[in-house]
């Protein structure tokens, strides 16, 4: 829900309001200004002082002293604000989204999204990337705790040459806390296609990566690139130790490394990480446990959200913490990792693997469903052995689970399932605001 689309206000009047803070120091400004001119006067023995006290005495005969010294500071208030305001329009122009029209408007939404409710989205590839471009229209007080154990694609290769954690997802992340119109932000999603030795790298992997041998690690690396794209929130890394997926098959077989393990066709029984113990990277335990809201999902069950749980005291946090939880459950089942998985296999998936970890309780509170599935479904999910997850509500029920179920996808004619990053976002606000 973008909370500022409800505000209706005139212009002007969204000065008058708290929390802005502007007019304490506007009455800085204008007391210390007075001051200052008051003493140049004294300084330089300025004769004219002199003619504007005699001409207030005649004046004062006439009009009360009251009135015109109201009058006078309206008016200079009135001139100075006008002033200041426009030196503003001047500076923030190049930095003023299209829709922000004026600068009131626009603090007044830094000041709402500040004050918004505290959330943390754990997960990992295009689902957690999905989610938090929702979640910056709500609050700026997003983190996103990104698993660390992709093995593939330029991601890997980095991995495997300069020893670094894989920083695909992380950039994700960062991309889209960003503001999406902003160059720097495209140039950060700009993948080579040719180029010995860059294609099939993005320039903001590839940036990470440079930062983080000139940083020296790459949780610094991580906040200097939030900073170049002025994101809204944070990103942090589950673990910055080297961690590895291991996953134990039906059939006894061990798949390691992340690429492997939806390669291999198998039913996965249990995921573990090499090392056995990862910890948790600065901030992360801590967000968790100062959160309002803690999102799980969407995302891989097995490859982005089951990692992050493995790491440290990350599980144990969750369940600690005094925040709404909420699952975010996938819409199709993925080949390879939730081949003819239920909601209920999901979370009880979730449930086992935060058990290993010690967590005694149920990891969060609710699941968030999608109610609504294209009647046009494109038969290339068939293709690929994939299908709608199915929604077994009384096995969900049994588990002591809300059921939350909305719409959660966008509207395509081609038949495609995807999130909607606006209609997950609202869904989740409106279910925390509904448990307040």
């Amino acid at each position: 829900m973008n909370i500022i689309k409800k505000i209706k206000l005139p212009k002007d009047v969204i000065w008058l309001l708290p929390g802005l803070r502007i007019k304490r120091w506007f009455a800085l400004i204008i007391t210390g200004t007075l001051i200052a001119a008051l003493g140049a006067l004294f300084l330089f023995k300025l004769e004219p002082i002199y003619f504007i006290v005699q001409w207030a005495k005649k004046v004062i005969n006439i009009v009360p002293a009251e009135l015109i010294g109201l009058v006078l500071i309206l008016m200079g208030g009135v001139v100075f604000i006008q002033g200041w305001k426009k030196t503003n329009f001047s500076m923030m122009d190049a930095n003023q989204k299209r829709e922000q029209k004026t600068l009131s408007e626009s603090l007044y939404r830094r000041m709402k999204l500040n004050h918004g409710p505290k959330i943390v989205a754990i997960g990992g590839g295009t689902g957690l990337s999905t989610i938090l471009r929702g979640l910056k229209k709500l609050t700026n007080n997003v983190t996103a705790v990104v698993t660390v154990g992709d093995d593939g694609g330029s991601s890997g290769r980095l991995r495997e040459e300069m020893g670094i954690l894989p920083p695909g997802d992380i950039r994700n992340c960062i991309s889209a806390l960003a503001d999406d119109d902003d160059i720097v932000t495209k140039l950060f999603k700009y993948r080579f296609k040719t180029g010995e030795g860059l294609e099939g790298h993005s320039f903001g992997n590839l940036f990470i990566t440079a930062l983080s041998a000139i940083c020296g690690d790459m949780l610094t690396a991580i906040r200097e690139s939030s900073k170049v794209l002025r994101i809204r929130g944070r990103v942090l890394p589950a673990t910055l130790d080297d961690m590895r997926l291991v996953a134990r098959m039906e059939d006894g077989s061990i798949i390691k490394g992340e690429s492997n393990i939806p390669e291999a066709g198998k039913k996965i029984v249990q995921l573990s990480t090499e090392p056995k113990t990862c910890m948790p990277a600065q901030d992360v335990i801590e967000a968790i446990l100062d959160a309002d809201i803690i999102i799980l999902g969407p995302g891989s069950l097995y490859t982005s959200i089951t990692p992050n749980l493995l790491v440290g005291n990350v599980a144990l946090a969750i369940e600690k913490s005094k925040a709404k939880k909420i699952y975010v459950c996938n819409i199709m089942t993925q080949p390879g990792e939730t081949d003819n998985y239920s909601v209920s296999d999901h979370i009880e998936a979730l449930f086992k693997h935060a058990k290993l970890n010690g967590v005694k309780k149920n990891l969060f509170d609710a699941v968030l469903i999608n109610d609504f599935i294209p009647r046009n479904l494109s038969e290339k999910y068939e293709e690929a052995n994939s299908y709608p997850v199915e929604f077994d509500i009384n096995e969900v029920k049994a588990l002591g689970l809300e059921v939350v179920c909305h719409k959660l996808i966008h509207n395509d004619k081609e038949g495609y399932v995807r999130h909607s990053p606006d209609r997950l976002a609202r869904a989740i606000y409106w279910w925390y605001r509904r448990k307040k």
